[in-house]
């Protein structure tokens, strides 16, 4: 279901601030989509990039969305995705962290993301971060109250090169301090010819990263960020594949990863989003 308009940043008839794609009930997966949208608000004027910049990989995870999607409908799994570019905010960058919202980003300048006042943060913030974090925070308390076993998964995309250099791995499975999710699908993910990463090429961490460590380590839920890269999402056919082989490894996986999640006592300390 598509989240209520939380702020005059967005018009009545622009779509809300994210998306919420309930699943069957009864699966410990529950999915993250922090860059779906290249999507910018209308009063943000395309925030003065052109149409090539806009849709690129600065503006999104190309294909992440689309493999979410698959995805949670594999699996039967809640799905919550961002509906606007992370160029706007990021949300899964830490609010103090200077990618929260990007001045420039991989050579580009952001023009109308130069010299904002503090109000006009805030905006986003309000508008398009927190609504998001909010949607994940409710689905996993309720969750928590039903006291049903869950792991989040963050599903994103990579660039094939960064900076000049290429990039073999063609999927990465991230963590930072737990790596019990992460461990159990890198022992058993099994595909003849796909190079895998260990938190290669990107590792989650406290300074660039929001959604793992706020939904996932202060909540005690066992969790993994799954990067694929970009090449191998460029078609519906090639998503297709990457669904299939993810979803046959989630269902292959499933008991060893119910003992997981039900080992698991959620912590009681985590604040609010």
């Amino acid at each position: 279901m598509k989240q209520p308009l939380s702020h005059s940043l967005l018009a009545p008839d622009e779509p809300g601030p994210c998306e919420v794609v309930a699943g069957g009930g009864g699966t410990p997966y529950v999915l993250l989509c922090d860059h779906a949208s290249n999507r910018i608000p209308r009063r943000l004027r395309d925030l003065g990039l052109a149409r090539a910049d806009r849709e690129a990989h600065i503006g999104w995870d190309i294909g992440a969305a689309d493999l979410a999607r698959g995805l949670a409908r594999a699996l039967s799994a809640p799905l919550v995705l961002t509906n606007y570019s992370r160029l706007v905010i990021d949300c899964n960058r830490p609010l103090d962290s200077a990618g929260s919202i990007a001045t420039r980003s991989a050579g580009v300048t952001i023009a109308a993301n130069q010299g904002l006042t503090a109000a006009m943060i805030h905006e986003r913030r309000d508008a398009l971060f927190h609504p998001y974090h909010q949607a994940i925070a409710a689905l996993l308390d309720e969750r928590e109250r039903r006291r049903q076993p869950t792991v989040v998964l963050s599903l994103h995309s990579f660039t094939p090169d960064f900076p000049g250099a290429a990039r073999p791995w063609q999927i990465d499975f991230a963590y930072h301090r737990d790596r019990r999710l992460a461990g159990l699908l890198l022992d058993h993910f099994d595909a003849p010819g796909i190079v895998v990463g260990d938190n290669l090429p990107y590792a989650v961490d406290d300074e660039s990263d929001y959604s793992i460590p706020q939904h996932g380590e202060r909540r005690g839920l066992p969790h993994v960020l799954i990067e694929i890269r970009q090449d191998m999402l460029a078609t519906p056919a090639a998503i297709g594949i990457w669904v299939e082989r993810l979803a046959g490894l989630f269902h292959r996986l499933l008991p060893d990863i119910d003992r997981l999640a039900r080992a698991t006592q959620p912590a009681r300390d985590h604040a609010p989003s």
